[in-house]
């Protein structure tokens, strides 16, 4: 093997591939309105304003990702496959602005149907705290505290659950997110709910296509 040749597994090869994925997210970004009068968001670290100094814990994250995962649980059939796109985004300030669309995928991988959406904030605190809220088209708003395990993965459990009256009865979740395989993103999800104890819900694996 040549010295130019990356040993598999090796810095040089993860450097190595992470700048060819860059070749083609790194002119990508979230959609644009030329006349905003403020600074809008945006998923690309190259473009738009400097991530603020609160949100570094919190880097790797922003962009967009999309890929692929499962849902389990007692109360449902699956497991079910499951398209997703997850948005880290932010305007300068500190905080990131989250988005997840989700789509189930039947034995061939085509769409059966749109699934769940969740938005929010991630706000990091001086603490190193990280304050997540997020709200569910299904009714149900979550708050969650966690920090920062290391670089480059992050674990939350909820502190409050709030439920409109025609809501699921959820309870709690905890969530891990962390980089993976040179580059990916993936996060594996608990949950407490419809009776249920706190057991595996959701995992995925995503791949950045933006940023």
């Amino acid at each position: 093997m040549s010295a130019e040749t990356p040993v598999p597994g090796s810095g040089d090869a993860a450097v190595q591939a992470a700048a060819a994925r860059a070749e083609v997210t790194r002119a990508r970004n979230l959609p644009q309105f030329d006349d905003l009068p403020v600074p809008a968001d945006t998923a690309n670290l190259r473009e738009g304003p400097s991530l603020h100094d609160a949100c570094l814990s919190l880097l790797p994250l922003v962009g967009v990702w999309r890929g692929e995962g499962e849902v389990v649980y007692p109360t449902i059939e699956g497991p079910y496959r499951f398209g997703q796109q997850v948005t880290f985004a932010h305007d300068g300030r500190p905080f990131l602005y989250y988005e997840a669309r989700s789509w189930l995928l039947d034995a061939d991988g085509n769409v059966v149907r749109q699934a769940a959406r969740e938005a929010g904030f991630w706000r990091p605190q001086a603490d190193d705290t990280i304050e997540v809220l997020l709200t569910h088209n299904t009714g149900v708003v979550e708050l969650y505290y966690g920090k920062p395990r290391n670089q480059t993965s992050w674990e939350f459990g909820t502190d409050a659950v709030v439920r409109t009256a025609t809501a699921k009865d959820v309870v709690g979740a905890q969530r891990l997110y962390g980089i993976v395989n040179n580059g990916d993103l993936a996060y594996v999800e608990e949950r407490a709910m419809a009776g249920q104890p706190l057991q595996p819900h959701t995992s995925a694996h995503l791949k950045r296509i933006v940023g």
